[in-house]
């Protein structure tokens, strides 16, 4: 399963949004399961972690090769355990982490998956490359879509 999702969240949205995700999982058998994800801070880690710590495997997508230099500072240890954790790492070639590149790694997550988990508010994306983005490529190319977005939620 693939993952795309807004980061930013606030606590509250984020522990909601972690037990959507625990349960999406649970319903699997962990030799089923694996997490295509570009492990960026917010739902593509908190997926990836809850499938691995279920059992399941992790394939990572690098969207450009100054990726990790553009996330949060202290995102770093997360995500460098988590690679090191990946049983595949897929790249997208593309050196500068822009826009275009994060497309292009989230496509390639689509293109892995045979579902999308998208933690989505339903609303256009802020920018290119964006959760909606993502979703309106997985609709395109036939790929089903499981949105989690929990009742009341808002974002920033």
């Amino acid at each position: 399963m693939g993952i795309t999702g807004h980061r930013g969240l606030s606590a509250k949205v984020e522990a909601q949004v972690r037990a959507e995700l625990a349960k999406v999982v649970d319903a699997y058998d962990a030799e089923d399961l694996v997490a295509i994800s570009c492990i960026s801070d917010g739902p593509d880690v908190w997926f990836a972690q809850a499938v691995l710590d279920h059992g399941g495997r992790l394939e990572a997508v690098i969207p450009a090769a100054e990726y990790r230099e553009n996330l949060p500072a202290w995102h770093y240890p997360v995500y460098d355990e988590l690679m090191a954790r990946a049983v595949d790492v897929h790249h997208t070639g593309m050196k500068e982490s822009t826009s275009q590149a994060h497309q292009a790694g989230s496509e390639i997550v689509v293109g892995l998956a045979d579902q999308l988990i998208a933690v989505w508010d339903g609303r256009p994306a802020r920018g290119y490359g964006g959760t909606a983005d993502v979703v309106a490529y997985a609709h395109s190319v036939g790929l089903p879509i499981r949105v989690i977005w929990p009742h009341g939620a808002t974002r920033d």
